[in-house]
């Protein structure tokens, strides 16, 4: 079974075949908000499409199951909240501060995925992506800092997810650390962050 279910996989068209034109360096430091949500062998990390091969039903899959997304309205509602409080709020009480990079992230990961399984054109994709910019840029100076705040709101998430839940618990902590310590890397080639410099978002676009 595991076999055959590799091959419906190979099967599937590669992303950069559908959607060839490379990102912008604005469009990839937006999509780079994300890189630290999805630590998938499939995430694609480059493209607006959140995975490596085209896989619509994935993404469907994934906003119903987690996050309970079936509709264009339940999206906006969801990335509405992200944007205006998240997580964040409540993290308050715990670490004095608010971690917007934890809700960012969320907000363009599920971006990618509603735009992935049609919910939103490729335009209000990239229109949503933009409204959570400026928050952003306010908030942080680089992507260690960002990478922190991320890495501190998503501890805070998990504990809070613990002390309801016994089984189903996302991934251990230190794998969230690890995976935010190789985008950090300056020798990773393949990491966003170094193909997108933080101070890129505030200079002029350009192609890649």
């Amino acid at each position: 079974m595991a076999i055959w279910n590799s091959m419906r996989h190979l099967r599937k068209p590669k992303t950069a075949r559908k959607y060839p034109v490379p990102l912008t360096m604005h469009q990839l430091w937006m999509v780079s908000l994300s890189a630290p949500v999805n630590r998938d062998r499939d995430a694609s990390r480059t493209t607006l499409y959140p995975f490596t091969r085209i896989d619509d039903e994935k993404a469907r899959r994934w906003l119903a199951d987690q996050w309970e997304i079936t509709s264009r309205d339940a999206l906006a509602g969801r990335l509405d909240g992200l944007a205006r409080t998240g997580y964040r709020v409540r993290a308050r009480q715990r670490l004095g501060f608010e971690p917007l990079a934890w809700d960012a992230g969320l907000y363009v990961d599920i971006s990618r995925r509603g735009f992935a399984c049609g919910l939103l054109s490729e335009a209000e994709a990239w229109t949503a992506l933009k409204n959570i910019v400026p928050a952003v840029v306010r908030t942080y100076g680089s992507w260690k800092e960002y990478a922190e705040h991320y890495m501190l709101g998503r501890m805070v998430w998990r504990d809070n997810l613990r002390r309801t839940r016994e089984t189903g618990l996302p991934a251990p902590q230190e794998a969230a650390d690890a995976h935010l310590q190789s985008l950090l890397d300056p020798t990773n080639k393949s990491s966003p962050w170094n193909m997108a410099p933080w101070e890129a978002i505030s200079e002029p676009d350009q192609a890649r």
